[in-house]
């Protein structure tokens, strides 16, 4: 309905200012690191910690979503993120930065990624494909926007300054979105219970047993994930092409992977989650692969495009595997624990990326790092795909 459709507009906006939370702490990572005087690993904790929040953070959210709605969870997360960068602004320590990061601007915005997309999922049945990933570019789009608008203001006015007026913008835009987002649907429409009957049935696997093997593909594809979005901006500075060309690829691998995202949305209504994650976890794969063969910056600038291309819509397959597969009354929680295992590799990634440059000194063994752990992503979908899927049409 039009309705629907307008409230899709509002979730994107909300997620694309919301998702700074995100990308900031990645921006500002060699700033950080120079200020406190600290190894490459320990500048990368406050994005371990964020993510790990985050992640907790968007289970909780989702499980007040499937009690309460999206509102309360949006206003709450809009004050806590606001508040974090306020009091990151004026950290004296890597510590009381990190913090600030971690427990505050990592668990604020988590209901603007994972309860956004269950939330918008209630409102779509033939399209909702094409509307969960539309809801879930918003954190890519915030990807593509923030990293240079944080870049240049960082290196004007300092990151502290940038955090704190990055707060008060929060504060001022994302609060009325919250109450615009009030209304909520509580009883789910019988063809989408039906769907996940048969959906469920039909894989043979216990909702337990379905939610675990996710969870463990999250995590392998995230971390692998991590490995250019985590650390693109300090590996162009390593290789003397500057911070501000590593914010430019960054923007533009998350840039493309808007593009992806929506793309795999068209992709997934027609062949299912399941397979459209397969083929984007395979792509990605390959563009790691690329990354250990060439480090020249037109060479990385291409490489970055198509990483973004290939990966954007990895994610957002998860939301539709779990509309397909749960039922509707859990999907803020069940998609909140899938994200979780998501961000868990994101945040393992990231760390363990900056560890493996510490030991070796080099980014190379970090890709194949990630690789590696790509592969398993791919195993797990592989065989799901083997077994009987849903006959969704019917329902």
């Amino acid at each position: 309905s039009p309705a629907a459709w307008n409230r899709l507009a509002f979730s994107l906006l909300m997620s694309t200012i919301g998702g700074v939370g995100l990308w900031s702490v990645v921006v500002a990572l060699p700033a950080v690191q120079a200020e406190f005087g600290v190894a490459r690993a320990e500048a990368t904790l406050p994005y371990t910690l964020a993510m790990v929040s985050f992640a907790i953070g968007g289970v909780v959210m989702g499980r007040l979503v499937d009690r309460v709605g999206i509102m309360w969870p949006l206003i709450g997360g809009t004050l806590l993120l606001s508040l974090g960068y306020m009091l990151a602004a004026s950290a004296g320590t890597l510590w009381q930065f990190t913090l600030a990061q971690g427990l505050l601007i990592g668990f604020g915005p988590a209901a603007t990624f994972g309860p956004l997309v269950a939330d918008i999922s209630q409102w779509f049945t033939r399209r909702r494909g094409i509307a969960v990933a539309i809801c879930a570019s918003g954190n890519y789009i915030a990807g593509a926007i923030w990293p240079s608008i944080l870049q240049h203001f960082m290196s004007t006015a300092g990151w502290r300054a940038t955090h704190f007026w990055v707060g008060a913008f929060c504060l001022v835009t994302m609060l009325p979105l919250a109450v615009i987002l009030r209304r909520r649907i509580v009883t789910p429409m019988p063809a989408a219970t039906a769907a996940h009957a048969t959906g469920q049935n039909a894989l043979g696997l216990s909702p337990g047993a379905l939610q675990a093997l996710l969870a463990i593909a999250a995590i392998a594809c995230c971390v692998a994930m991590s490995m250019p979005q985590v650390h693109i901006v300090a590996y162009c500075g390593d290789l003397g092409y500057g911070v501000a060309r590593g914010a430019e690829m960054l923007s533009l691998m998350l840039g493309f992977g808007v593009v992806s995202r929506i793309a795999s949305g068209f992709i997934a209504d027609r062949i299912g989650g399941v397979a459209t994650l397969l083929l984007g976890s395979a792509l990605q794969a390959a563009t790691l692969l690329l990354y250990t063969f060439f480090n020249g910056l037109t060479s990385l600038y291409a490489i970055s495009i198509l990483f973004g291309l290939v990966q954007g819509g990895i994610v957002s397959s998860y939301a539709i595997i779990v509309r397909e597969y749960f039922a509707p009354q859990e999907a803020g929680t069940r998609l909140g624990i899938v994200l979780m295992a998501s961000l868990g590799g994101m945040a393992l990634g990231g760390w363990m990326s900056g560890a493996i440059f510490d030991f070796t000194g080099s980014y190379r063994a970090a890709f194949l790092n990630g690789l590696a752990w790509n592969m398993i992503n791919v195993a797990i979908m592989l065989w799901l795909l083997k077994r009987p899927r849903p006959r969704l049409a019917a329902a």
